[in-house]
């Protein structure tokens, strides 16, 4: 048997691989996706958790069946709501992102801790709601976008041909005011003529024999900052944006000496943004929010205070931190949110919360939020096991990642079969020795192993084929993780 690991670059490395999320299903077609195909999809990017993605899995077709189910019921059918309870680096979070990606559903990930209680200065909770729909009005647009984006295209050559070939139009007429007059029309034969220059620039424009002319654009310059406008409280829920606002004082159209391929590009976003229809494109993201939105709230064991479930009181940060949970109890039961694009009620809304709980438990969260999480489900820690397959199996695998890199600079890099399980051995020893990061600590050891590698690879004195071995690995490790101290901050 080879005992060496062969690696090929991630998909996700390459134009339209699954990182990007243009192979997301869209929600409609989620008749296709039963729980075992679901289950399967997850395995190729999650090791492990078999239970959680079964629980996810299980939800996420009863959203499809809930679309489907008698219409005289569908509103009383309440999503079950998950927590998933794990040490950090098991995959919580990213058994969340892909399943929002297979779906094709607007999905946000918020910290719990980034929100405070209502009085407080800082993010209300409500504006995860609202980061949703921003989200999904952006999909919606992109996808209106890729529908006419053949129109979009062809538009877009048209004018950049405009600008490569006089314009067959006739001149306006305008007597005594210095223009021509109506004897300078064009004639048929000039237009005839017009007609074949142009269509034999197009095809030197589709061949790409004119890639390396300049063409002047007019292009849409915007000058607004990118800095969060914070105004007066209530001022969104009222449906004023101050960025809005003042959004299109800073807009101008600006002309650009650009090669024609860039022109080509910049001329199709313009046009394909002429061609989707707003209004369309925002109703449709409201609707895909409440029927399909995803809301995944990391850290929930954060705001929840030890003392107050015991019934023993709290003060200081536990007072606020209770205050997030009772601000939060609404969003998750079921009421209605004011954006700036509308309303949105959050009754079908899924929300998966993930907490480590290492000092407080899922108890110790207000019972009236403990309700509406029906759904608890332990994620188990890694092992040395765990992280070979994490290593090698996912398709966005952490070595074929380095691959990646390594082959962008000409170079095939490989592990050998022992080499990978001492890196595996390395990380669960000092997961148990130092502190438990879980998977993460896959990378501060592959860093710090590969760390010289990447620094001398550019200037060529390895060749273009790099094999590590266990003898690499435990030389360049050894010494860090004999030192407890040192191991503590640099793996």
């Amino acid at each position: 048997m080879d005992d060496t690991q062969t690696l090929t670059p991630p998909d996700a490395a390459r134009p339209g691989g699954a990182a990007n999320g243009t192979d997301a299903a869209p929600p409609d077609d989620l008749a296709r996706l039963t729980p075992h195909q679901i289950v399967a999809e997850l395995d190729k990017y999650v090791i492990g958790q078999d239970e959680a993605k079964r629980s996810v899995a299980i939800a996420l077709r009863n959203r499809w069946r809930r679309l489907h189910a008698d219409e005289a019921m569908r509103d009383e059918i309440t999503p079950a709501n998950i927590i998933l309870i794990g040490p950090t680096g098991v995959g919580k979070t990213e058994i969340a992102r892909r399943l929002a990606r297979l779906t094709g559903a607007p999905f946000v990930k918020v910290e719990a801790t980034k929100f405070t209680e209502v009085g407080y200065v800082g993010r209300d909770v409500e504006s995860m709601i609202r980061d949703l729909v921003d989200l999904a009005i952006a999909q919606a647009r992109e996808l209106q976008a890729a529908r006419v984006g053949d129109q979009a295209a062809a538009n877009a050559e048209d004018r950049v041909l405009d600008l490569l070939v006089p314009s067959s139009k006739p001149k306006p007429v305008v007597p005594g005011m210095g223009f021509p007059n109506a004897t300078d029309t064009t004639t048929p034969e000039e237009e005839d003529l017009l007609h074949r220059t142009r269509e034999k620039f197009r095809t030197r424009l589709r061949d790409g024999q004119l890639d390396d002319r300049e063409v002047e654009v007019d292009v849409s310059l915007d000058r607004t900052t990118n800095l969060q406008m914070f105004g007066p409280a209530g001022l969104e829920e009222m449906g004023i944006n101050l960025q809005e606002m003042l959004g299109g004082m800073g807009k101008k159209r600006q002309k650009r000496r650009v090669k024609v391929p860039e022109a080509l590009e910049l001329l199709t976003q313009e046009e394909a943004g002429k061609l989707v229809d707003q209004e369309a494109a925002k109703e449709e993201a409201l609707r895909q929010v409440e029927e399909a939105g995803i809301v995944f709230i990391d850290e929930i064991d954060k705001v929840a205070g030890r003392q107050g479930a015991a019934g023993q009181g709290g003060s200081g940060p536990d007072v606020s931190r209770e205050g997030v949970q009772r601000d939060l109890l609404p969003i998750v039961e079921g009421s209605t949110v004011m954006t700036k694009h509308g309303s949105v009620k959050t009754d079908h809304i899924l929300f998966i919360a993930s907490g480590a709980f290492h000092v407080s438990k899922p108890s110790d969260l207000i019972p009236e939020l403990q309700g509406r999480f029906p759904i608890r489900v332990e994620l188990g820690s890694l092992s040395e096991d765990d992280f070979v397959q994490i290593l090698t199996e996912p398709e966005n695998a952490l070595l074929k990642q380095y691959a990646a890199l390594f082959a962008s600079e000409g170079v095939h890099l490989t592990f050998e079969d022992d080499a990978v399980r001492e890196i595996a051995r390395t990380a669960a020893g000092v997961n148990d020795e130092v502190e438990n990061i879980g998977a993460r600590r896959l990378h501060t050891i592959l860093t710090t192993l590969l760390e010289d590698l990447l620094f001398e690879v550019p200037d060529g004195p390895h060749g273009d084929r790099v094999t590590i071995t266990k003898k690499d690995v435990t030389d360049k490790l050894a010494g860090v993780v004999k030192n407890r101290d040192l191991s503590q901050y640099i793996l």
